[in-house]
C-alpha cells in the first residue's frame, strides 16, 4: 500500500471540546503532541467530565500556545491566560481507571463553569490519561464519503475527532482490514489497532454542541460492531516512529468529502 496523503489532522488540547484542524501535528509514543492535554473535573465527585454527557464542550474554541490557554465559547465571550497549578492533585476517575490530575488556577473553569451550567475545575493531565482508546485514530476519506452519500449530507469530520483523515488508493471500509498493518504518515510511522467503536458523540453538531443527526442510527445499519455492539468507523493506531505529520493541503479541510 502507497504512503497515504493526509487530509487533515487535529486533536482537542481541552479534552471535550472543539476539534481543531490544524496543518501541522507532532507524533511522540503516546500520541499527537498536546492532545487532550488538559481536562475538566467534577472535583467533588473525583470525576473527568464525558463528551457523551456534556456535549455543550464540542462548540468551545480552545487552543493552548506556549502555556497560553485561549477558551472562547460559542456566543462570544473569551478568557486568555496562563494557567497555573494550584500544588493540589486529584485522582479522578476516567471510564472506570483513575487518572492523577494537577489542579490549575485561572479565569477559564468560571467561563466553562457557566457555560455548562455546572461548577467545573480545569487540570493538567500525563499523556493519555483521559484518552479514551489509542494515542492515535485514522479516519479515511472513502468511508466519509460513502457515509455520506448513505445520509446525502456533507460530512463534517470533526464530528469523527480522528487524529487523521488520511486518502487511501483502497475503497470505503478498507481500514477494517489493516489491524497490524504500519501506515507512513509524515515522517512518522504508526501501527494500525482495532476499530473505533461510535457512540452519540458523532451525533453532536461541531458548530452548535447540540445533538441533532443520525449517523449513529446510520452506521449501526451497515458497518461491523465492536464486542460493546458499538458501530466500528475507523481506527486506532499506536505510534511506532516519531515524527511530524503535515496536511497535504494549505487549506487542511479541503478535499474532504
Amino acid at each position: 500500500m502507497p504512503d497515504p496523503t493526509v487530509l487533515r489532522a487535529g486533536f482537542s488540547a481541552v479534552k471535550g471540546t472543539r476539534h481543531l484542524s490544524l496543518e501541522r501535528v507532532v507524533l511522540d509514543p503516546h500520541g499527537a503532541v498536546g492532545d487532550r492535554r488538559l481536562c475538566l473535573v467534577d472535583a467533588p465527585a473525583r470525576r473527568v467530565l464525558r463528551t457523551v454527557q456534556h456535549p455543550a464542550l464540542t462548540a468551545v474554541d480552545a487552543s493552548d500556545r506556549d502555556g497560553v490557554l485561549r477558551i472562547a465559547l460559542p456566543d462570544g465571550r473569551s478568557a486568555v491566560a496562563t494557567p497555573h497549578p494550584t500544588g493540589e492533585r486529584l485522582i479522578c476517575e476516567y471510564w472506570g481507571r483513575p487518572a492523577e490530575l494537577a489542579l490549575l488556577d485561572g479565569p477559564h473553569a468560571a467561563l466553562l463553569s457557566d457555560h455548562l451550567g455546572r461548577p467545573v475545575t480545569l487540570a493538567a493531565a500525563p499523556p493519555r490519561a483521559v484518552v479514551y482508546g489509542a494515542g492515535v485514530s485514522v479516519v479515511t476519506r472513502a468511508s466519509l464519503a460513502e457515509l455520506a452519500a448513505r445520509t446525502g449530507t456533507r460530512m463534517d469530520p470533526a464530528r469523527f475527532r480522528a487524529t487523521f483523515v488520511i486518502d487511501s488508493a483502497e475503497g470505503p471500509g478498507a481500514e477494517d482490514g489493516w489491524e497490524g498493518r504500519e501506515l507512513r504518515l509524515g515522517s512518522a510511522v504508526v501501527r494500525v489497532g482495532a476499530g473505533i467503536g461510535r457512540c452519540a458523540v458523532i451525533d453532536v453538531d461541531p458548530r452548535t454542541g447540540r445533538r441533532e443527526g443520525r449517523l449513529l442510527r446510520t452506521l449501526s445499519a451497515y458497518r461491523p460492531r465492536n464486542a460493546d455492539g458499538e458501530p466500528c468507523f475507523g481506527v486506532y493506531a499506536e505510534v511506532v516512529v516519531p515524527g511530524v505529520v503535515t496536511v497535504a493541503s494549505a487549506n487542511p479541510s479541503q478535499g474532504l468529502p
